[in-house]
């Protein structure tokens, strides 16, 4: 089964910036889509930013559009979730997921077969 890696968290001021990294043990036909998601305490996972490997398809939650990208590098097996302007409510464990096909439902993490172990993102005020 692929691994997915997430590291980059940390602890950061806010206004501050992050780049989480999401590296793959492989990629393969079932990788097609490649998601952020995030899981604060007592809540639900949402979803934060997609990707398609060619960059070709991306979608942001509205709460980080503008000021999140996510990029994908195929040489490395890794795609990469940048944040800027960080705010307390940003706080949450950041998970990487792949999904085969979403059927252009990017939010929902039922369509997504691998998740990584989550990285833990911190924003002090």
């Amino acid at each position: 089964q692929v691994r997915l890696v997430e590291s980059g968290g940390g602890l950061v001021q806010a206004g501050g910036s992050l780049r989480l990294s999401c590296a793959a043990s492989e990629r393969t036909d079932s990788m097609n889509v490649m998601s952020w998601f995030r899981q604060a305490p007592r809540k639900d996972r949402v979803f934060v930013a997609g990707t398609t490997w060619s960059g070709g398809s991306t979608a942001y939650a509205d709460s980080v559009k503008g000021r999140s990208t996510i990029s994908a590098d195929k040489a490395k097996n890794t795609v990469y979730l940048q944040l800027n302007n960080l705010k307390p409510d940003d706080t949450a464990v950041y998970y990487c997921g792949s999904s085969r096909s979403i059927g252009g439902e990017w939010d929902r993490p039922s369509q997504y077969e691998n998740w990584g172990q989550g990285t833990q993102v911190t924003v002090s005020s």
